[in-house]
């Protein structure tokens, strides 16, 4: 190998120059085969059943039905908990059954397959609350509401529909209502619609159970025959055990009107 200084710089600037080369296309390649990829897109999982019934404003837009007119319920007013939607059953009980949550103002119709109908419900006032078991033996469509007479007592102003008043969207009763029996008697208590949408999720009844219109529509069309009832202080376990109590809400119906439907 020679040792002159002309051949030895030459050799040094060759060296760099191919070292530079091999360093670059290594960039380059490691531009090409290291580039982020982005993760596959995680699938939604399925929606539910009937999931949200439509459009929240759909359910409760404005209708005519059976020649009544009903408003439209402002939804945007609504707390979202009590828009009606179909649920993971929180009951464990069989399908068809009906449980009132009072504690959370939640009414469940228990479906097949683990789901529960919820909807968002009024309860007795302070001193008109109840919980028990019932079934639901009669119902009817805009049904005629009678004050009984403990109501007349307490609120004179009612005397004047002491033999009904008729129905219509001011009813008490609302369009729809399911009378509730326990052995064999009617209890005057009811699953019923009111007006009042803005009682939804609140204490503010005489002791029955009350929907948005549109709603209590959505339950009477489900319930095609006996349907067992269960209104409880709560979910759990105990209050499971303690469900079943003496009543103490006062009535809010006189009586089974003569042409409601009897359930078998």
């Amino acid at each position: 190998m020679s040792d002159n200084p002309l051949f030895l710089e030459r050799l040094n600037r060759r060296a760099f120059l191919g070292a530079s080369a091999l360093s670059a296309a290594s960039v380059a390649l490691s531009a090409c085969t290291t580039t982020d990829v982005a993760p596959p897109p995680v699938a939604a999982p399925p929606p539910p059943s009937e999931s949200a019934f439509g459009a929240a404003a759909s359910m409760y837009a404005a209708r005519v039905d059976e020649g009544y007119q009903l408003p439209a319920i402002p939804v945007d007013k609504l707390d979202p908990k009590f828009v009606r939607q179909i649920v993971s059953d929180p009951t464990g009980e069989k399908p068809g059954t009906i449980v009132v949550d009072v504690s959370e103002h939640f009414l469940y119709l228990v479906r097949d397959g683990g789901e529960a109908i919820r909807y968002g419900v009024s309860l007795g006032k302070a001193g008109f609350g109840w919980t028990g078991s019932a079934v639901v033996q009669a119902r009817k469509k805009w049904p005629v509401w009678t004050p009984p007479p403990e109501m007349i007592q307490r609120r004179p102003e009612l005397a004047k529909y002491k033999d009904g008043m008729p129905p219509g969207p001011q009813s008490p009763l609302g369009a729809r209502a399911l009378y509730l029996f326990r052995d064999g008697k009617d209890t005057m208590y009811r699953l019923h619609g009111t007006p009042e949408w803005d009682s939804i999720g609140k204490n503010a009844s005489s002791g029955c159970v009350r929907f948005m219109n549109q709603d209590i529509i959505d339950l009477y069309s489900r319930v095609n025959g006996v349907a067992q009832v269960y209104v409880r202080p709560n979910l759990s376990a105990a209050g499971k055990m303690t469900a079943v109590s003496n009543r103490t809400a006062e009535p809010i119906d006189a009586g089974v009107p003569r042409d409601a439907e009897i359930l078998k």
